[in-house]
């Protein structure tokens, strides 16, 4: 059974820097593409970036492109976002997410299994 856990989020000024990390169970996350994607109030779901399983290739929103980096630790079976230089406009909850697909595709949100989410606040 797919199962993922994102942790991290936190409270931070603009500027800063997070790491939010996403933990697989049930499959290899290094098998696989996974994605993370980010839900703001009044704002529509935003696919942020994804890491591709052929390769580690990655892929990030123009938004964060140059700000955020993901990648992998296959031994702990886990996935991290490090987010830097964050910007008011960054706040939201940020999932984690996978289809159990080989590719990334650009500015996908919608996908078959995700996290709970983790909160990101931006703000003085």
């Amino acid at each position: 059974q797919v199962h993922l856990v994102e942790s991290g989020g936190g409270l931070v000024q603009p500027g800063g820097s997070l790491r939010l990390s996403c933990t697989a169970s049930g499959f290899s996350s290094g098998d696989f593409a996974i994605g993370w994607f980010r839900q703001a109030p009044g704002k529509e779901r935003e696919g942020v970036s994804c890491i591709a399983s052929i390769g580690s290739s990655t892929y990030y929103a123009d938004s964060v492109k140059g700000r955020f980096t993901m990648i992998r630790d296959n031994a702990k079976n886990t996935v991290y976002l490090q987010m830097a230089n964050l910007k008011v406009e960054d706040t939201g909850v940020y999932y984690c997410a996978t289809d159990l697909a080989r590719v990334c595709y650009y500015g996908k949100y919608e996908y078959d299994n995700n996290g709970q989410g983790t909160q990101v606040t931006v703000s003085y």
